[in-house]
């Protein structure tokens, strides 16, 4: 069925539980070509598509090192991490993405984690069904005043033409600070993943989120940040799309009230074709004074083909703020290329010395050691070009890179 079709069906079946979700779709409808947040993303193709649909079925949650997520399934997860199912949906009224409530209709079942202690917790995302549309979705909590750590990873090798709907509501609580990690490879003929996120930030707390984006496919993040009194958001996006890949982050970061501060940094490569996205709006509102708030977007395109969307945007309502937002979208430096040549380096080991300065000041800000080597090993696959030849998914719990074959 395609997706229209799908989520008449769970509409029926679950009204009761999701009328918010219901009327805020109805009111902004599933996307189109002309629907702005996906403007230079073709989600028409993936809407119009036939899917199998997926009964998401509890299963006995086993002890591991790790959370593993398989089809929407927790099949494993660390002792001591509070991790369960529930029917109750955490929904936000305001979000911007008609699929981040397509996402809430059609998760039978919520994946709700909540942390009561510092913790570091990493998920594995698994997928395994071909032709399907898997849907599922978290919602993750923090106690107040306590320091946590979710990083995330996704393999989908036998996924093939899947579309995946996975969706976080996290809800940071006062005092606290929350560190969220992805990174995610795509390969070309593998799943297509549209991830719709929302995170509120209470009074005080504090949130740092990092995207790592590589490969040669398909996929887009959009996020919904909402800033409460005196907190703070800082977004980091590092993307590297090669091949005819079309890859970003739509976001909205929403300074709600008073003294909240925001950052967001997004560092883009393209080679090939690839398409870069990078569509983000701080939005300030009339009970946000005393706002700061700070958006930049660079682009290297590596030759002709590659392409940049890059729309960077403020939205204020009050004149008692800092803010200021940016971008540049060019090539490597002639100067900077000829100067590593004239002291004896090759012109391909010299643009890879570049374009990994440039990358560094992201994947360097990320405090786990493990996670930036693996970071820094899922980058060079896609650089080197393995991600053309073989299915390749960098694990945080894992010390070698997991392969298998398209």
């Amino acid at each position: 069925m395609k997706l229209a079709n799908i989520v008449e069906e769970f509409s029926a079946n679950n009204a009761a539980e999701i009328d918010t979700a219901l009327s805020r779709l109805k009111k902004l409808q599933l996307p189109t070509k002309k629907t702005e947040q996906y403007r230079y993303f073709d989600i028409e193709k993936l809407l119009q598509k036939e899917y199998k649909t997926l009964h998401i079925q509890e299963a006995e949650i086993q002890e591991g090192e790790f959370v593993e997520i398989v089809d929407g399934v927790v099949v494993r997860a660390p002792r001591g991490v509070d991790i369960h199912y529930t029917d109750r949906h955490q929904i936000s009224k305001e979000h911007f993405d008609s699929l981040y409530y397509a996402g809430h209709i059609l998760a039978q079942k919520i994946i709700e984690i909540t942390f009561a202690s510092d913790m570091h917790v990493k998920v594995l995302h698994r997928y395994t069904q071909e032709n399907t549309l898997i849907a599922y979705r978290v919602f993750v909590q923090t106690a107040p005043n306590i320091n946590v750590t979710l990083s995330e990873s996704f393999i989908g090798c036998d996924a093939k033409e899947s579309l995946v709907l996975y969706g976080c509501d996290i809800l940071v609580q006062r005092d606290a600070h929350f560190t969220y990690i992805k990174d995610e490879t795509l390969v070309e003929g593998i799943y297509t993943p549209v991830y719709s996120h929302f995170i509120e930030l209470s009074e005080q707390s504090s949130a740092d989120f990092f995207s790592f984006d590589f490969g040669n496919a398909d996929g887009l993040q959009l996020i919904q940040a909402k800033l409460m009194e005196s907190s703070d958001f800082n977004a980091h996006h590092l993307l590297y799309a090669k091949g005819k890949g079309k890859r970003g982050t739509v976001s909205q970061i929403v300074h709600a009230q008073k003294d909240a501060r925001s950052s967001q940094d997004a560092k883009n490569i393209l080679s090939e074709e690839g398409r870069g996205i990078f569509d983000a709006l701080i939005k300030i509102e009339q009970e946000g004074s005393g706002a700061k708030a700070y958006q930049n977007s660079q682009a290297i395109l590596l030759n002709d083909g590659a392409y940049m969307a890059s729309k960077p945007q403020l939205e204020i309502y009050i004149d008692d703020v800092e803010a200021n937002h940016g971008s540049t979208i060019g090539e490597l430096d002639e100067q900077q290329l000829f100067y590593l040549r004239s002291r004896g380096i090759a012109l391909e080991e010299a643009r890879k010395i570049l374009i990994l300065a440039f990358t560094n000041e992201i994947i360097d800000a990320v405090e786990d050691e493990k996670i930036r080597e693996n970071i820094h090993r899922s980058f060079e696959n896609v650089y080197y070009g393995h991600a053309q030849l073989e299915c390749i998914a960098t694990c945080h719990h894992c010390s070698d890179t997991v392969i298998g074959e398209v």
